[in-house]
């Protein structure tokens, strides 16, 4: 029996829901999913030009494990651009540093301090806000 998957460490959710390619008309095709982690692992080893020891101790996983997260991002990158097909994020197995929130109104991401409404959006008082934290 393996042992239990340790969550990996997300400093803040991507600011997209998804993407999707521009002037095609393969809408019959299935939607990559992107993990959180992934895209976290693609935005520390791309975006902000960390080694993967760097960034494997900032996600809190072992090197070795980052590089397979790492990899498996890219692939699923370079399948959508290929195949021409959507990519949606998804939750994964990961952990976020705060409770995120988004408004469902004016699409703001959003962490909810301690003394705001928990109800709330903090930019638009809309009460159709969910949260982006959920349970494995």
């Amino acid at each position: 029996m393996p042992r239990q998957r340790r969550l990996r460490k997300v400093v803040a959710p991507p600011k997209f829901k998804g993407f999707k390619p521009y002037g095609t008309s393969n809408s019959s095709a299935t939607a990559i999913e992107l993990l959180y982690e992934e895209y976290e692992a693609l935005k520390l080893a791309d975006y902000d030009m960390m080694n993967h020891k760097e960034a494997s101790e900032l996600m809190n996983v072992s090197r070795a494990t980052f590089a397979r997260i790492y990899e498996s991002a890219r692939r699923k990158m370079a399948q959508a651009l290929v195949e021409t097909r959507e990519i949606k994020t998804v939750y994964g197995n990961a952990e976020m540093d705060e409770s995120w929130h988004l408004c469902n109104d004016c699409h703001a991401r959003f962490t909810m301090p301690e003394s705001a409404k928990k109800d709330t959006c903090a930019l638009c008082s809309s009460t159709n806000i969910e949260s982006l934290k959920t349970t494995n």
